[in-house]
């Protein structure tokens, strides 16, 4: 198996990427821990012999990986390379929003079913950390942010119970671990998590010298600003071309007993106006669901936002955050190039939106829509 410094020599050699001191710092932990992870595995398999040599294998994981910085350091292609190289048999690599989603559904299965008398256990959150970790015994998770009070109440007991299963976390974050839920509501209570956190995991900061995508952008044409006449006719003209005179109708998704309305869908694309998509209570599950349901998105006229519009720019990054992750096409139309959409300089959407902008011109390239035939 390809060591994670091999696949990052390759990278250089094939002209991607440039050689980068930092990252070869990155590179060398990541080749530690699966080292680490591979001692492991074989102390695992010999363990029935512990009698033989007065050993037993320790129940605890491996101490996993934090790692932060700026948009476009090259944290999710490192992450790429380690995850192919980890040797270990139960691996989940999930986007953080994904895995909460997914996690506040158990919890709410578990405590359905002890309410309906199928399981004896009234706190849901141990038969569900314990679930997650008989799937997964290495947890790679891409940008670790909280913004939900709902995960951020439960984050502490849920990871605590997943390290005390044996699991190894590493995730990668545009914000370091004491800036997690920054200003958020009851924080204190999420404090015992942050210290948790870098208790199990090595906290590394990633500040590359560049912002790697930019420098692989082609100026494909799947992103048109400013807005007006020009804009108008070119995004219609690429919904002409991908829709091909194919008939166009309204659909739906269901979910949790509510529906999301498609206004345009046609041979795996669906049309949104900003509107639609981001001034209606619209959640990153929801996204995420328009995501795997459709393989091109469309979006019209995404404007210029400030803090009066704070709550649009949240979704418009959660949407974002979806599409990129599963590899969605995404052509828009747009007031202004991708670091000029979110005007404030103030407040966590500021921050985040960022990674937004960066990911934009990212979904421009060839090397990203390239990615997108591979689905």
């Amino acid at each position: 198996m390809q060591t994670v410094l091999e696949a990052y020599r390759e990278k250089i050699a094939s002209g991607k990427i440039a050689s980068d001191p930092v990252q070869l710092e990155l590179v060398e932990k990541f080749d530690r821990l699966v080292e680490r992870l591979a001692d492991r595995k074989l102390s695992a398999k010999s363990s029935s012999l512990g009698w033989l040599f007065g050993r037993k294998a320790s129940k605890e994981g491996e101490r996993g990986l934090y790692v932060w910085g700026s948009v476009g350091r090259g944290k999710s292609m490192l992450m790429d390379m380690f995850f192919a190289a980890a040797p270990v048999e139960r691996k989940r690599r999930v986007h953080f929003h994904e895995f909460m989603s997914d996690a506040q559904n158990r919890i709410h299965a578990q405590r359905l079913a002890f309410k309906e008398g199928r399981s004896k256990e009234e706190d849901p959150i141990p038969p569900v950390a314990r679930d997650l970790a008989a799937e997964a015994s290495l947890l790679c998770f891409d940008e670790f942010s909280v913004s939900d009070i709902a995960d951020a109440m439960i984050l502490g007991r849920l990871f605590r119970g997943l390290f005390e299963a044996g699991v190894t976390v590493v995730a990668t974050s545009n914000v370091a671990p004491d800036d997690l839920y920054k200003d958020g509501l009851n924080r204190q209570l999420f404090q015992p998590f942050i210290g948790l956190l870098k208790e199990k995991c090595e906290v590394f900061e990633l500040d590359a010298r560049t912002d790697y995508r930019l420098e692989k952008q082609d100026s494909l044409r799947v992103y048109f600003a400013p807005l007006g006449s020009r804009a108008d006719a070119a995004f219609e003209a690429s919904w002409r071309h991908h829709t091909g005179g194919r008939e166009v109708q309204a659909d739906s998704i269901r979910r949790k007993g509510r529906t999301i309305g498609i206004p345009a869908a046609v041979d795996g694309a669906a049309r949104f106006t900003f509107e639609q998509l981001c001034e209606q209570p619209l959640s990153a599950a929801d996204y995420l669901a328009i995501a795997h349901r459709f393989q091109t998105i469309f979006i019209e006229g995404v404007p210029m936002m400030g803090l009066a519009e704070r709550q649009y720019a949240k979704r418009f990054i959660n949407l974002i955050d979806a599409l990129y992750d599963n590899h969605n096409k995404v052509v828009l139309s747009a007031a202004a190039s991708p670091h000029a959409l979110y005007q404030a300089k103030t407040g966590v959407e500021a921050f985040e939106f960022d990674r937004t902008s960066s990911r934009l011109i990212e979904m421009q390239s060839q090397d990203y829509l390239d990615s997108v035939e591979k689905r």
